[in-house]
């Protein structure tokens, strides 16, 4: 860098003289000073030139360029609206376009006007009518030709093809001549009250605390000669009142560079004498610190208090005579109407007005007991952003959040300030944000040479923060609001997908869509089949599907999170750790310093995997019915971190995602159940009988239900017999499944026993009136089939309380096979004949449960009549045709689901030609 001073005389124009031609020039903004002409106008007093290098460095060193200029012209009313504007041109010169900036600040009669000059190589001179581009408020950069028209009285751009030069003028505030500030007048009745002589006591105090000067005053306050108290400590005197909250005692009041307040004095008289004091650090003559401490009767107090400043809502008036508002003052204006924007350029224009490298700006959580990162500048703000840091923790104890707070050093105190960690910065000053005396957050600025900051920097600070702190709490308020109304929505929404389905695979997929990315950048989902089962990895999402292979590959490889039931959500580091230590290798197999893997996706895949996990990594466990099912894993990329609010959302989403799965599992589990026992009550395959075609369809009633009360059995019973049954247990599910496992079986083990028919069906009731209140009533068809050497069938059939059996003949004529009897579980004394039926080759015997003729359209029934019309028409078809067009028929005659299980048996005796 180099600087140059010029106090006084004319200007030294650094632009061509003589000869050489002046480029066209083109000028943007509001009232434009034209260049030829400013010394017309005023007389330029003093000059200040300086050049920066294209290094990010530059920004901070032109900020105390202009700030040491402009203090030095006395013109300190103006010195942070001009470092705010010089450090957002001197960014886009040496940051967006990469080149050399040229500062130069004049000093007239009007004003101060300091120009921002880059050197872009061939830069396109825009046209005369084309429209500036003011840039978004939101972004970090860009903004400087926006903060111009909004902070500056007058500013331009002038262009040329290598060249583009800002300016900007701030007027001086008109001020008498020796006015600093100045009260307003007061009529007589209310000024404040002096009893008798106003009398100051002046003390001043050397470096040790102790008391070096004792005027006059203070021996008539107090009763104490001078040489009785020079020498001694203060603390000796001072009563100091303990404040609740504070440590600051009189040894630390004295070592600020101002302070006032109330304390105690202990007079001669033994009495203690509450009084007001006004602290200023100073150095004494041999350039020691000292104190010189003025104090006089606490019901004086207005001889020395400062008068309060404004509060954020109140407004002053400007030189112009227009009201002002002093957050608008700090944080410009138009105001941000979100709070990220505010809170961005809040901690832009911390930085500024202290001259840091970084600054920081933390909100305090729902229960005040952690500050989480809301905005940053200067640091890595993607690993920044969102974290925690607890408030009462740590070595350096992060409870200076609550109390104004300066580390010249953080070397010699590390972990003060954890948030600075592994950033460079060397000194920090942070104050907090307080409301109603509640705390709500802090506000800090750092840099990275150490010894930075003073009181002094810690005090203005603290002013700024008192002029944002109530605009940061009330839009964060609004943001809270905001977000709760969207987590409601929310989990309104995932209850009512995950409550619409009971498929566990589906319910997975459920969960990991609906936190990604809504919630997080990644899921994954853990689950446990019992408490003797590790987890196990089911289901991985990721928002960029070409991640998801990479993130499973990395997950399956560690071991999984814990099985903690502890509620909330926990970081996992396991993640993070592994993707860092997988790229690693791969980058050393890249450069040959590793063991090369005989098969490797590539280093671009590793790399993008550890940087797709390289976040804040989180477990929540997935907890249903005092059980941990599983566990849900949250992770976000690149060293970010979870919001609070966002982890009591996806802690609100486990619990209903863990029921859900829960209630999936045990469906799942009683599906199985279901469908095993129906397995073990029907037959496990019908068996071939020569000459006869026999075909079988079963449908039970119910989505997913595979137990019904219907049942079939088609069985050999010795050397050319078979029986078969068809019947209907009063009810479904596993009460009537139970019965049907006692019919089924003992049909097969009474017919094998030599028993007829009726005496099997007579056996059969017994045993059912014998399960008592368990029992319940059958409907049973029951047959026995002897194919004969001509092609025929003869058939033994008893039909207790069961639909009849039709028969189809060839000719297309169909009739019932069989009488109607008692059916069985009511009476305990029946009386059951069989019948004989023959089947002439070509004819078809159709027997159906009860679910078939009663299938309902409205008040319309299918009927032993429909069921009739339909097997009509079966004419020639095999066994199989006959029933899958009975079922068929019997399906299309209604539109809703069927309400009662239904079985259809064929057997058919094949004629001398198959149509």
């Amino acid at each position: 860098m180099t600087t140059g001073l010029h106090p006084g005389g004319p200007p030294q124009d650094p632009r061509p003289t003589g000869n050489q031609a002046l480029p066209q020039q083109e000028r943007v903004g509001p009232a434009p000073l034209h260049a030829d002409n400013r010394t017309g106008r005023s007389v330029i007093t003093a000059r200040a030139a300086a050049s920066f290098d294209p290094v990010g460095r530059s920004v901070a060193t032109a900020r105390s360029f202009v700030r040491d200029t402009l203090q030095g012209w006395g013109f300190a009313d103006i010195v942070d609206d001009a470092v705010v504007l010089t450090s957002e041109l001197v960014t886009n010169a040496v940051v967006h376009a990469g080149t050399s900036a040229d500062v130069l600040c004049l000093r007239s009669d009007e004003g101060v006007r300091i120009e921002v000059a880059d050197r872009y190589p061939e830069r396109e001179i825009p046209l005369q009518a084309s429209a500036v581009n003011m840039g978004s408020p939101d972004r970090e950069g860009g903004r400087g030709l926006q903060l111009c028209a909004a902070l500056a009285g007058h500013w331009g751009v002038e262009y040329s093809p290598t060249h583009k030069q800002v300016w900007f003028q701030l007027a001086l505030p008109e001020r008498p001549v020796g006015t600093r500030t100045a009260g307003p007048s007061l009529p007589a009745h209310l000024l404040p009250l002096a009893d008798g002589r106003v009398r100051v006591a002046v003390v001043q105090i050397d470096r040790t605390g102790s008391i070096s000067a004792w005027n006059e005053d203070a021996e008539d306050l107090f009763g104490y000669a001078a040489e009785q108290v020079t020498g001694k400590p203060l603390t000796d005197l001072a009563a100091w009142p303990h404040t609740p909250g504070t440590s600051t005692g009189i040894v630390e009041a004295l070592q600020l560079s101002r302070w006032e307040g109330s304390y105690g004095i202990r007079a001669a008289s033994g009495r203690v004498t509450p009084v007001y004091a006004s602290h200023l650090r100073v150095r004494d003559t041999g350039g020691e610190p000292s104190t010189v401490c003025l104090v006089v009767r606490d019901h004086e107090r207005a001889v020395l208090q400062t008068p309060l400043r404004a509060s954020a809502t109140d407004t002053t008036t400007s030189s112009e005579g227009q009201a002002t508002d002093p957050f608008e003052v700090f944080i410009g204006s138009p105001a941000p109407d979100d709070l990220d924007g505010l809170l961005q350029r809040t901690v832009e224009r911390a930085r500024d007005m202290l001259d840091g490298d970084s600054a920081f700006l933390l909100l305090a959580t729902d229960d005040e007991t952690e500050l989480e990162v809301r905005a940053s500048t200067g640091l890595p703000s993607a690993r920044q952003r969102f974290a925690r840091v607890p408030v009462e923790a740590g070595p350096g104890r992060y409870g200076s959040a609550r109390m104004p707070a300066v580390h010249e050093d953080l070397t010699v105190v590390p972990g003060a300030v954890p948030l600075l960690g592994g950033t460079g910065m060397r000194s920090v000053v942070t104050v907090p944000l307080k409301v109603e005396g509640r705390l709500t957050g802090s506000l800090g600025v750092a840099a990275e040479s150490p010894f930075r900051y003073s009181n002094e920097e810690a005090l203005r600070l603290q002013f700024a923060a008192d002029r944002i702190a109530l605009a940061v709490e009330s839009a964060r308020l609004g943001e809270l609001e905001r977000l709760r109304r969207g987590s409601l929505s929310f989990l309104v929404e995932a209850s009512d997908l995950l409550a619409g389905t009971l498929d566990r695979d589906q319910t997975l997929a459920l969960m990991a869509q609906m936190t990604v990315p809504t919630l997080a950048t990644w899921c994954a989902v853990y689950t446990i089949a019992d408490q003797a089962s590790d987890p196990y990895l089911s289901y991985v999402l990721h928002e960029d599907e070409e991640r998801i292979d990479g993130l499973k590959a990395l997950l399956s490889k560690i071991a999984p999170p814990d099985p903690v039931p502890t509620p909330g959500a926990r970081v996992w580091p396991a993640p993070a750790e592994a993707a860092h230590q997988a790229a690693l290798r791969t980058s050393m197999r890249s450069l040959g310093l590793g063991e090369r893997s005989p098969v490797s996706s590539g280093i671009g895949t590793t790399l993008a995997t550890a940087a797709a996990v390289g976040g804040e990594t989180v477990v929540l466990p997935l907890v249903a019915r005092n059980r941990v099912i599983g566990m849900l894993t949250l992770g976000k990329p690149s060293d970010e971190h979870f919001r609070q609010e966002i982890l009591e959302l996806a802690e609100d989403l486990s619990r209903r995602a863990a029921l859900a799965l829960d209630n999936a599992r045990l469906y799942s589990e009683r599906t199985a159940i279901s469908q095993s026992l129906q397995r073990s009550l029907l037959p496990p395959e019908l068996p071939h009988i020569e000459g006869v075609e026999v075909e079988v369809i079963y449908r039970a009633a119910g989505e997913g239900n595979e137990v019904g009360g219907d049942f079939y059995d088609v069985f050999p019973i010795r050397d050319g017999a078979y029986g078969f049954a068809i019947g209907d247990v009063c009810g479904t599910g596993p009460e009537a499944a139970a019965v049907t496992g006692l019919a089924r079986h003992a049909l097969r083990l009474l017919a094998r026993e030599g028993f007829g028919g009726p005496a099997v069906l007579e056996r059969l009731n017994s045993a059912i009136l014998d399960e008592g209140a368990r029992s319940r009533f059958l409907t049973l068809l029951y047959g026995e089939l002897w194919p004969q050497e001509d092609g025929s069938a003869v058939l033994k059939v008893v039909c207790a309380g069961h639909p009849l059996p039709l028969r189809l003949r060839q000719d297309g004529t169909v009739e019932a096979a069989a009488e109607p009897q008692p059916l069985l579980g009511v009476m305990e004394d029946l009386e059951l004949y069989e019948q004989t039926v023959t089947l002439d080759p070509g004819d078809v015997l159709l027997c159906v449960t009860d679910g078939v003729t009663e299938r309902r359209e409205g008040t319309r029934m299918l009927g032993d009549d429909g069921l009739t019309d339909v097997l009509t028409t079966c004419t020639g078809l095999t066994a199989g045709a006959v029933a899958a067009r009975v079922m068929r028929a019997v399906e299309r005659f209604a539109s809703d689901a069927p309400s009662d299980d239904m079985a259809i048996l064929a057997m058919r005796v094949p004629g001398l030609q198959v149509d």
